[in-house]
């Protein structure tokens, strides 16, 4: 009787340590790897595009380059993509100006935001940006009218 009382604590504590972890894991959000002021509002890209700004490299991390002066990287998901961002990239200072955009869905659906980004962060660079296309391209670019590759 002794033996089943101690096995019983025993799974208790166990389980009631399994039930917190889960229910502080489950309360828990997906962890971005930009934070809010990585975000760059559509708006303000179009507007440094339209003003002739230059010192941006813009890279095309999706399925095409639709955006005006934007490089075509294709889908990051894919690591002979997110290689050939790397070698991109690995031409420029840290400090350099970068925005990413892909916008083939809405980023909680997006398979190449965060890999790509997720690299820039481990080449340690200091000043990129993600375009904020939270929707897709067609809803927050396209259908404002801002500039694209003609």
């Amino acid at each position: 009787m002794k033996n089943t009382s101690v096995i019983m604590s025993k799974i208790t504590v166990t389980l009631v340590f399994f039930l917190g972890a889960c229910m502080f894991s489950c309360g828990q959000q997906q962890t971005e790897p930009w934070s809010e002021k990585q975000l760059m509002e559509p708006k303000a890209l179009a507007d440094i595009i339209n003003r002739g700004e230059t010192g941006y490299y813009v890279y095309a991390i999706g399925p095409g380059a639709l955006l005006k002066n934007s490089i075509e990287i294709g889908e990051c998901r894919h690591k002979e993509h997110l290689d050939k961002l790397k070698a991109e990239v690995s031409k420029l200072p840290k400090d350099a100006k970068i925005v990413l955009y892909c916008g083939c869905c809405p980023f909680k659906n997006c398979p190449n935001v965060r890999p790509a980004f997720q690299l820039l962060n481990d080449m340690k660079f200091t000043n990129h940006k993600l375009l904020n296309l939270s929707q897709n391209f067609k809803v927050d670019w396209l259908d404002k009218g801002y500039p694209i590759n003609e």
